[in-house]
């Protein structure tokens, strides 16, 4: 077998050679041995197919986590199908940046081998084929030619690498967009190496399923791969180190897309229940099934397109499935609700106090700040917003409000310095969003931006909401009855299943992800309903929201 054949095309030697090496952690993190196992099972990566025949290859290998349980592996094939080692000294290619781990991986592909029976000499020929230094982004990019690429990427941000790699790497991996994880780019390049019927199995940050960052990967995932399966390990001791990565095992496929595995898990999922899962994947039902810390699923598709993928177990994945399919999304004009943010000023310090003669009266209006939310009812604490705006959506003109400009004035110097005045110097004193005319006075539900539950709260007018709070308004429900709905758990799931979830599975309310909530038309919810969903909201009583919920969706049980 040829060696695994490398697209420099696009990357000149003379490129590679002025891009400086950094003494840094290249966002390290270390795959518990059982983790390893299951991924490689998951690639189907087993002894007894012809492996030596094969191309695989691990872009990061740190010390060697995933390479162990690898040369282990290939050392049983070939004794299967009767092949001298040195016949797989082409299988295998994993890369690493730091010359302390390429010899680390080394010697640790050489004592398994040493250790199955191979000789020392045979052995340190393929540790040395098979690891190598250099950067996986730049010069391991084959085209259509490796059947697994495997490994547990590191998680870098692209901020944090230094400038010149960093427009390599968005030049070579166009799915890096916006503020991207590096991660991105290791999932492109190696999709696009696989060849077809390739499988990729990374243990990884899953959060570019369900941000924006994400939307190109997607797009490529769904256009050209398909998804095998993704185990959701969140709060699983995957590493040997504690660390917040929200991992997720996904495996993906060059080929059509067929049924899906969808798993969840707990905490106390392990090399045990890994094992479960696996026996179960083997035997191709397409039940369910559960286990003290998980459950899976068979799911007949898998999402399309660049939209957001959601989460959570599988039962409750189908049922959200299908309320997406029956009713109409926040977020559709149909729907007759809007969803919206509050201002941001750019200039809290300013632009947010309470003073009431601070500036003119007119040029004050009444705040609400995500403290005032905490109740579940709206309780002002007297914080204003100074407009500097028309209601024509113009900067006012100081001359006409000698209190306002003698405020701004003041604090000039803090203005001035933002990056939106020095863009627009003659309109220094421009908070970042303009205020909205009417919005004052529109009664609106209000939802702080980060809350372990769905907190809706009602503001029935004169208030105007701070940034990190979105509000819903609406002409057509009544937002009592509204509120219920967005009350229950129903409506929380929606947003649990789509939004990145924070330190202690706070959720984020925003409004990218209250738009994917469904609801009915308002004239379809019975009299009777309506009643009990607006009771629910003013008593804040989810249980009950959330029972009334179920019967407006036509829902039997809630799955949990």
């Amino acid at each position: 077998m040829e060696p695994l054949a490398l697209d420099l095309n696009v990357v000149s030697p003379a490129i590679l050679a002025e891009i400086p090496d950094e003494a840094v952690e290249h966002g390290e993190v270390f795959t518990r041995r059982w983790v390893v196992e299951m991924i490689l099972d998951l690639v189907d990566y087993r002894s007894d197919r012809d492996l030596a025949a094969m191309r695989l290859v691990e872009p990061a290998c740190g010390a060697g986590a995933f390479l162990e349980a690898v040369a282990r592996r290939v050392s049983e094939s070939c004794r299967k199908h009767e092949r001298p080692v040195l016949d797989a000294v082409a299988a295998v290619t994993a890369f690493d940046l730091l010359p302390r781990n390429v010899e680390k991986a080394r010697a640790l592909v050489r004592r398994v081998l040493v250790h199955e029976g191979w000789s020392d000499d045979h052995a340190l020929t393929i540790a040395r084929a098979w690891v190598r230094r250099g950067d996986y982004l730049l010069e391991g990019r084959a085209k259509k030619s490796v059947d697994f690429v495997v490994g547990n990427p590191p998680y870098i941000r692209l901020e944090d690498v230094p400038e010149s790699r960093t427009n390599l790497y968005r030049a070579l991996c166009p799915t890096m967009v916006g503020r991207a994880d590096i991660y991105i780019g290791f999932f492109e390049a190696g999709l696009r190496s696989l060849r077809d019927g390739g499988r990729l199995g990374f243990i990884c940050a899953d959060r570019w399923m369900r941000n924006q960052y994400g939307r190109e990967l997607r797009r490529l995932v769904t256009s050209e791969y398909a998804l095998d399966a993704c185990i959701t390990m969140h709060d699983v001791d995957a590493f040997e180190e504690q660390v917040a990565a929200y991992p997720a095992v996904t495996v993906l496929r060059r080929g059509r897309q067929r049924s899906a595995i969808v798993a969840d898990t707990t905490r106390d999922f392990g090399e045990t229940a890994a094992g479960e899962v696996m026996t179960w994947i083997g035997q191709a039902s397409d039940e369910t099934t559960r286990g003290v810390s998980y459950e899976a699923a068979r799911l007949p598709h898998w999402f399309s397109g660049d939209d957001l993928w959601p989460t959570g177990s599988p039962a409750r994945l189908a049922v959200l499935e299908d309320l997406a399919k029956r009713f109409t999304a926040l977020g559709d004009s149909a729907s007759g609700v809007r969803v919206g943010i509050g201002i941001a000023t750019g200039a809290d310090k300013v632009f947010i106090t309470k003073e009431r003669d601070a500036v003119e009266k007119e040029r004050l209006l009444p705040l609400a700040m995500v403290r005032d939310t905490t109740t579940g009812y709206l309780e002002w604490s007297g914080h204003y917003l100074v407009n500097p705006w028309n209601d024509q959506g113009n900067l006012v003109d100081l001359d006409d409000f000698p209190k306002l400009r003698s405020y701004l004035a003041r604090n000039a110097a803090a203005l001035r310095g933002r990056y939106v005045a020095k863009k627009n110097p003659d309109k220094w004193y421009k908070t970042i969003d303009k205020v909205e005319r009417g919005l004052v006075d529109r009664p609106k539900l209000l939802f702080p931006d980060m809350k372990l539950i769905s907190h809706p709260v009602l503001d029935e007018g004169g208030h105007y909401p701070h940034h990190n709070l979105y509000f819903v308004t609406s002409e057509v429900w009544d937002l009592e009855v509204l509120g219920g709905l967005l009350l229950s758990k129903v409506a929380e799931a929606f947003v649990d299943a789509y939004a990145v979830k924070m330190r202690g599975k706070t959720l984020r309310f925003q409004a990218q992800y209250l738009r994917r909530i469904p609801v009915p038309l308002p004239e379809a919810i019975r009299p009777d309903h309506a009643r009990r969903l607006a009771d629910a909201f003013v008593k804040r009583d989810v249980k009950m929201a959330t029972a009334a919920a179920l019967e407006v969706y036509g829902v039997a049980e809630w799955p949990e």
